[in-house]
């Protein structure tokens, strides 16, 4: 038992520290955020401390993501696949946001005539 509770913690540490920087959070933000003190979430992405079933749901309600995720291990494809993903969605904002720009700038150009 013991090496899966530590294992289970392992993985919710890396699943709570990816999550937060994923959406940009400091450690002191998402304890804000999710109604706890800084320490225990610096104990709880350290693996020195486990959660309750309510401090779980708060965390899992502060990084916007449903709870049982937190405790989903994530493998190195699902990774590379998000990652993917993400760089994939960034270069299409970019191009809409330069379409949008141009088409913006001839409009003003047509008006100003």
């Amino acid at each position: 038992m013991g090496k899966k509770q530590i294992d289970l913690k392992k993985i919710l540490s890396q699943n709570i520290k990816k999550r937060r920087d994923f959406l940009g959070l400091s450690q002191e933000k998402l304890a804000e955020n999710a109604g706890i003190s800084t320490n225990m979430v610096k104990d709880i992405e350290g693996c020195r401390s486990w959660v309750s079933d309510k401090t779980l749901i708060k965390l899992s309600t502060a990084l916007k993501t449903d709870t049982y995720r937190l405790l989903v291990p994530v493998t190195v494809y699902e990774e590379e696949m998000y990652r993917n993903i993400h760089n994939d969605l960034v270069k299409v904002l970019i191009k809409m946001r330069k379409d949008i720009d141009s088409d913006f700038g001839e409009a003003i150009k047509l008006y100003e005539l």
